[in-house]
């Protein structure tokens, strides 16, 4: 049955833990969160209310509490202040639990005791009318307590505490001692900072005192009884599947209502069935539930720091909340509330006869409100808008995870997934069986096997797979490595931690087998090693270890880790240097680390968009770093192998996916090739993959290119896209010129590039041909460009063409240019040889300064410059000195022994015509003074003297020019004859 009214919603508080209370007449709502704040809310004011706020706290509030006569306030800075009721009036101190911080705090049903508990292993109670009369109750548990509730008859005092147990203590004037010790219905959550210790494990007593409902371990609501401390009854329905994380019984004990899976469900006691449902917020779950004890109210907080009422919550045709009825008792029958109450006197009591009024013809809605539009405030806040509109608006810092892992539901979770393989675990209460499966099976074989520490991260790497499990009790965190393929018996081996710490993210690098490693001999496919290990601590430390288990170096995170993951050569570690902003950003920075000698080797922050967080990080097949945000983005790290030069490349955007069109899926990365997006689909709400395992689905990798032109578009994309890839093949060369794989690359790019030019050369863009050609790679396809140029009877453009060409054949290749480029980036980055101060005697390095350098003569090396008269007459009788030597029987050819006196008299000879000013020595714009005549190499060299401008890079690619030149002459004849 669907309830007709809906909630209303107000951002109260920051992101994270927060707390409500009603007032004991239910005309205020308290609620507190991490900013310090208490605020006083109106229940009979709507959404548009501003409320009043307690601004005494110095740190976060943890738990809220009304009493007879005050209300009280606790956090993490160790007080309990006390307040005048309804209002921010600071009224003194309660008690201060010396540096511990304030975990719940419960006022006995008369209002004159609260009981308060820390995160010491005691609780407190104390009188609020006189503070120094304090009854200490401790002993009962061995970790920190968590909740304290009440019996209606305020003689026990239930405590839950983080070991998992329920104590119930016996409160009487005489004393306190322990009842009876409940354990094993409760989750042990000893991380204080994990969300699981948010979730409510409060023992909510029934008003009859007869029994009390707790959210179990196994996701069920468990009944207990007073009478022998055992379970009675449960609550659960097939509809609703997940873990609880509120709970809290109406006034009268009819209802209960419960947070599970962002909805809030009503329950009905006696039929232990769902009446109604109703959404909650988007992407957050429910901290603390309450009934209003006087009216139809029923309000909640969440992570999110949204607190919601929902009036009306019980429809009008349906028992009263808060009414006592023969329904509250264990053994009455419930009755109906008509939807109007009389005018005069109270309203009578409905008939008690007839049965169960729930009869077998309800309806439970499994939807609630599902059908109906979404309201415009949660789309903006699940988009990621919003942020500066709320009251409250600092960004939550996104905690550390590990990249393809999923949270237990219903009992099974996925402790890895990726392009190697996957990590399945299912819980069987004791114990966890592990599941280890390949894609790939005839390279690895996939196994099983049964995990008594109850491994909560896992990584699966190329050469072996990597677990960690928590601490517990005296148990220190451990990592084991398993290695996939090893001949010796004693392959895997376990790293301990200190106690104290815990271990927040594992990876597993390493390089891929040449082989099957499924061949257990000697020979097998580990003779490559057993890769590299990276572990992740809570004291803020990257610990990294060799495959066998040994030790190599541990290095500081700045700031706060978030996750990492590991490649071949490097590992991409992802951290927080400082804090989140107000504006919505997280303010990530990701480290690219080498495992060879540990330098970082890259460091750039991320490109996540404000007011989204970071969902995976891998690498791609070709090895490049790659992000995916909750935005959508794939960002890749172009560059990565050039010390301090990568850059993040946006290379797909799925919210542009034609498939996404009018659906509501997201998608949940597995792995990236070139052209390939591996993930897995979610529909609707979904944030992580279920069981049984979906398949991998294959989207195409498209650039997010703007140009909507139907025919240059999609060709730019691909040659984009294909450049960036050819960069990264080419990075990894070294020394290398090119290969066979960049080579046939290139090629490709190359007719693709064609293609744009002919459609250039049909539009006439001169200057868009002229830029695309310069983007060729090699001679013929420039060749193919000119034919294209004449085919359209462009021959100006053709001219340039061919120029380029020449250009292109006197000057170094793309290869050639990219190889220097490499070499150069190591010299750049090479680290400097600082010497010791006073220790170094040596004179000092001599300054480069061609500024002050002595003009000296420079040799023309091409005969474009030659223009007068007289160079040509002299190259004329070099020719015709060539012609009348002779070569020797060895094929070379002997030096005259006047080819120095024939130098020197053309020399004499120019000098004389420019002295009577003939009119046919016509000088050189150049400022030639002399002309140097060398017949053995068939040419005029000609000699002027300017400044030295360049450089000995500049030197030396003018030699290689000279060397190319003179070969060419050597080999073509005709091209000789010119000279």
């Amino acid at each position: 049955m669907a309830s007709t009214s809906k909630a209303i919603s107000n951002s109260a508080h920051q992101q994270g833990q927060t707390c409500i209370a009603f007032s004991r007449d239910g005309k205020i709502a308290y609620t507190g969160g991490l900013d310090t704040l208490v605020r006083i809310w109106h229940t009979d004011q709507g959404e548009d209310q501003e409320p009043e706020a307690a601004y005494e706290a110095d740190e976060g509030i943890t738990a809220v509490a009304a009493a007879e006569g005050c209300w009280l306030s606790g956090g993490h800075d160790s007080d309990v202040r006390k307040y005048i009721p309804g209002k921010a009036q600071f009224n003194g101190l309660v008690m201060s639990a010396a540096g511990a911080s304030i975990r719940c705090l419960a006022v006995d049903p008369s209002g004159k005791r609260v009981a308060v508990a820390s995160d010491e292993l005691l609780v407190k109670i104390v009188d609020l009318d006189e503070i120094t009369n304090v009854v200490v109750l401790e002993g009962g548990h061995r970790k920190r307590i968590r909740k304290t509730t009440w019996h209606p008859s305020g003689t026990i005092l239930t405590t839950s505490s983080s070991d998992g147990t329920i104590v119930a203590w016996n409160i009487s004037d005489t004393g306190a001692k322990v009842e009876n010790v409940i354990d094993g219905v409760i989750p042990e959550v000893v991380d204080p900072e994990s969300p699981e210790f948010m979730h409510d494990c409060s023992a909510v007593w029934h008003p009859s005192g007869q029994y009390f409902f707790a959210a179990s371990r196994t996701h069920e609501i468990v009944a207990i009884s007073r009478s022998t401390w055992t379970k009675t009854s449960s609550l659960s329905d097939p509809n609703t599947v997940g873990v609880t994380t509120a709970l809290a019984l109406s006034a009268n004990g009819i209802y209960l209502a419960s947070a599970c899976n962002q909805e809030i469900l009503i329950w009905s006691v006696q039929t232990k069935r769902v009446l109604w449902k109703h959404p909650g917020t988007p992407n957050a779950f429910t901290i603390q539930i309450a009934f209003s004890p006087t009216e139809n109210l029923l309000a909640w907080t969440d992570t999110e720091g949204v607190l919601s009422r929902w009036r009306d919550a019980i429809p009008a045709e349906s028992p009263d909340p808060v009414r006592q009825t023969a329904a509250g008792s264990a053994q009455g029958t419930t009755t109906k509330r008509k939807s109007t109450p009389p005018l005069w006197g109270e309203e009578p009591e409905a008939d008690a006869e007839g049965g169960d009024p729930y009869g077998d013809d309800w309806i439970i809605d499994d939807l609630g409100d599902g059908m109906e539009d979404e309201p415009e405030g949660a789309k903006a806040m699940r988009s990621g808008e919003g942020f500066v509109k709320e009251m409250v608006s600092i960004t939550k810092a996104q905690p550390a995870f590990q990249p393809g892992s999923t949270p237990m539901e219903n009992k099974k979770r996925y402790l890895a997934y990726n392009m190697v393989g996957v990590i399945e675990v299912t819980d069987q209460d004791t114990h966890h069986i592990v599941n280890v499966e390949f894609h790939d099976r005839s390279t690895r074989k996939g196994y099983h096997f049964t995990d008594h520490f109850k491994y909560d991260l896992g990584s699966l790497g190329e050469r072996g797979a990597l677990f960690a499990c928590p601490p517990e009790l005296d148990h220190p965190a451990q990592v084991i490595y398993k290695p996939y393929g090893t001949w010796s018996t004693q392959g895997d081996w376990t790293y301990a931690l200190p106690k104290g710490q815990r271990v927040l993210g594992i990876a597993a690098g390493g390089e891929r087998p040449m082989r099957s490693l499924r061949d257990p001999s000697s020979s097998g496919g580990d003779i490559q090693g057993q890769g590299n290990i990276v572990i992740a601590t809570s004291s803020g430390d990257l610990t990294f270890l060799s495959g066998s288990g040994m030790e190599r170096i541990v290095l500081g995170v700045e700031g706060e880790y978030v996750t990492m993951a590991a490649a071949e050569e490097y590992v991409l570690v992802v951290h927080r240097p400082g804090a989140t902003t107000i504006d919505g950003s997280q303010s990530l920075v990701a480290t690219l680390i080498s495992f060879e000698d540990f330098q970082v080797l890259q460091e750039k922050p991320l490109p996540i968009p404000k007011g989204h967080t970071l969902k995976w990080i891998g690498t791609t097949d070709e090895g490049a770093p790659a992000i995916y945000d909750s935005a959508g983005y794939i960002h890749l790290m172009i560059h990565h192998r050039r010390p301090n030069r990568a850059a993040w490349a946006r290379l797909m955007d799925t919210n542009l996916l034609e498939r996404k069109q009018g659906k509501d899926e997201s998608y949940w990365p597995v792995g990236l090739s070139q052209d390939t997006f591996m993930c897995l689909i979610l529909k609707g709400r979904q944030e992580y993959p279920g069981f049984p395992r979906p398949l991998i689905q294959e989207l195409p990798v498209r650039l997010p290119f703007r140009n909507q032109d139907p025919v240059d578009s999609p060709i730019e994309e691909r040659i984009a896209r294909e450049r960036i890839q050819v960069n990264l093949a080419r990075d990894a060369l070294g020394d290398e010129l090119t290969s066979p794989d960049i080579d046939k690359r290139e090629v490709e790019l190359d007719k693709q590039l064609i293609k744009l030019i002919q459609v250039a050369c049909k539009t006439d863009k001169a200057p868009r041909v002229i830029e695309l050609v310069k983007r060729l790679h090699f001679p013929n396809s420039i060749a193919a460009a000119s034919q294209l140029a004449g085919f359209y009877r462009l021959i100006g453009l053709q001219e340039k063409i061919e120029a380029i060409k020449l250009w292109r054949e006197q000057n170094a290749t793309p290869a050639e240019e990219a190889r220097e480029a490499r070499q150069g980036f190591a010299y750049d980055d090479a680290p400097l040889a600082r010497p010791k101060p006073f220790q170094n005697f040596n004179p000092p390095p001599k300054v480069d300064r061609p500024g002050l350098t002595r003009s000296a003569g420079i040799v023309e090396q091409t005969e474009f410059t030659a223009s007068s008269v007289a160079i040509r007459a002299g190259r004329s009788l070099a020719l015709q000195a060539s012609a009348s030597r002779s070569t020797s029987p060895e094929g070379k050819r002997k030096r005259d022994d006047n080819d120095d006196d024939l130098s020197c008299d053309t020399f004499d000879v120019e000098v004389k015509r420019r002295a009577v000013g003939e009119s046919n020595a016509v000088p050189s714009p150049k400022l030639s003074t002399c002309i140097a005549i060398q017949p053995r190499r068939a040419y005029i060299s000609l000699i002027y003297f300017r400044q030295p401008i360049f450089s000995e890079d500049w030197a030396r690619s003018q030699e290689k020019s000279f060397r190319k030149k003179t070969r060419a002459q050597q080999t073509y004849p005709k091209e000789r004859e010119l000279f």
